[in-house]
């Protein structure tokens, strides 16, 4: 490098990133305009949180109006004669009565956070990430009884939980923005058709949620995150789907699963700042001091040697913790991509070593950072494999949400690894980081099922493209589904 290229380099700007803040509506612009508002309810291995979002339906675009957050940890232990259905990644034990205990405080503190009542909500959905590290369906299943319990228990009618038969069901004046009497709602959220035959990954539901979160909050960025795309949220375990171009919907090609947070949880584990047994990354409140950048980049590469991120092989039956069908995946036309630390977790201690090792050669910043580099190139080795399958390309968008994917330095650096791949001219167009990303795609979930769209804002069809109303209208018609 030239001396001159130096002075330059000084003067030049960095990419600008595509961060997605969650964006907030006062309550008198709320009750001014025609806002959808929806209430998510997420009980996750490490956060259980209640967001309520606005969707101003003239416009398209969501805001969040409160968020109430509780550590998972929290949920209060079985009582005498309760029934434990299953734990969370971290063996904290649930029951029916104790999850819905948890569901109603948080949606109810949610509502209070944002001076609103269960009557100013238009519709409430229901999701979980615990589900990932279940065993048998009947613990599934019992899982979103009590989600739905929790609901019932703070207030929320049934008729607030499930979709509209008609425009005479919605409340006024969201009839007139609902293109009931156009298309149905056949299943496909955001313009992605969901995959046929059996579930292949626990975490369907929540991969589908974020693609169509990641949709909805990229409206705030300059990047538009439409079909062919690929969703990455580095919650507890890791979710997210790749799509294709096709059209009217897109189909899943990809999905993602394992080990995200919970490898971060775990080297912070052994650092002695949080709890040994159920301590996470959020638990950290000291920052003070200078980032070892050296050192931080020097653990970071000792950690991703125990990272193992692969193709899920054909014969496992769990990856990651995950429980996984790569037979039925295989029958859907769907490659699924996990992360795992040594087989199902089996080197998390070791991470934890490496946790304790950091903190006593530096500092908290630079544990913080070699999280950083750590999730970092976990992206990087995600859509690197994405594209060495050929499931991704340079029309691709590259969408990113949950706490182990966006916070610190993250963004920055994942934008520095993925320019490497060179994929992009300027990835900078074409990568985007959400906050709150489960959220959002309850609120879109939500309009989708009641046929809430936005022609003139569109959430699905493909980047750079129209509305695909008339196509859906046109595809319907001809599986007979409409007149």
């Amino acid at each position: 490098m030239g001396f001159l290229d130096k002075i330059f380099n000084i003067f030049k700007k960095g990419p600008k990133i595509a961060y997605a803040r969650s964006q907030s509506v006062d309550l008198i612009e709320l009750k001014r305009n025609p806002y959808y508002i929806v209430a998510s309810v997420e009980l996750g291995n490490t956060t259980t949180k209640s967001i309520i979002t606005a969707t101003n339906m003239d416009t398209g675009i969501t805001y969040i109006i409160s968020k109430y957050v509780r550590m998972t940890r929290d949920v209060r232990p079985p009582k005498k004669g309760e029934e434990v259905f299953g734990k969370t990644l971290w063996g904290v034990e649930l029951t029916k009565g104790a999850v819905a205990d948890m569901v109603k405080d948080v949606l109810l503190g949610a509502l209070k956070k944002g001076n609103l009542t269960v009557d100013d909500l238009h519709f409430v959905v229901r999701s979980t990430g615990v589900t990932a590290g279940f065993a048998t369906p009947e613990e599934v299943s019992n899982m979103i009884i009590a989600l739905a319990e929790g609901c019932l228990k703070a207030g929320v009618p049934p008729s607030k939980m499930t979709p509209a038969m008609s425009k005479s069901q919605l409340p006024k004046p969201f009839d007139k923005y609902s293109l009931m009497d156009k298309v149905i709602f056949d299943g496909a959220v955001t313009g992605v058709v969901p995959p046929t035959g059996k579930e292949v990954v626990a975490n369907e539901m929540e991969g589908e949620l974020v693609t169509a979160g990641i949709k909805v909050g990229a409206k705030w960025t300059h990047v538009d995150f439409r079909n062919p795309c690929m969703s990455i949220d580095f919650g507890t375990t890791l979710a997210g789907r790749i799509t294709d171009d096709s059209k009217p919907y897109a189909h899943v090609v990809g999905n993602l699963c394992g080990l995200a947070g919970a490898i971060a949880d775990s080297i912070v584990r052994g650092s002695g700042l949080v709890s040994k047994d159920k301590g996470a990354v959020l638990d950290i409140k000291d920052k003070g001091g200078e980032v070892n950048r050296e050192l931080a980049e020097e653990y970071g590469e000792k950690i991703h040697k125990y990272i193992k991120i692969c193709e899920v092989p054909k014969g496992v039956d769990r990856f990651g913790t995950v429980p996984v069908d790569p037979k039925s995946a295989e029958k859907a036309g769907t490659i699924l991509i996990g992360c795992d630390v040594g087989e199902n977790g089996s080197d998390l201690p070791k991470l934890e070593e490496i946790g304790r090792n950091i903190l006593e050669e530096s500092n908290v910043p630079t544990l913080l950072y070699t999280l950083d580099i750590v999730s970092s190139k976990i992206t990087e080795r995600l859509v690197k494999l994405a594209r060495d399958k050929g499931l991704i390309s340079d029309k691709s968008a590259i969408g990113i949400t949950g706490r182990a994917g966006i916070t610190g330095d993250k963004p920055r650096l994942v934008l520095e690894r993925l320019n490497e791949l060179d994929i992009w001219d300027k990835p900078e167009d074409n990568v985007v980081f959400v906050e709150d990303g489960l959220a959002l795609g309850a609120s879109i979930m939500a309009r989708c099922m009641n046929c809430l769209g936005t022609p003139q804002n569109p959430v699905g069809g493909n980047r750079g493209d129209r509305c695909i109303l008339g196509e859906r209208r046109k595809w319907q018609k001809e599986k007979g589904m409409i007149r």
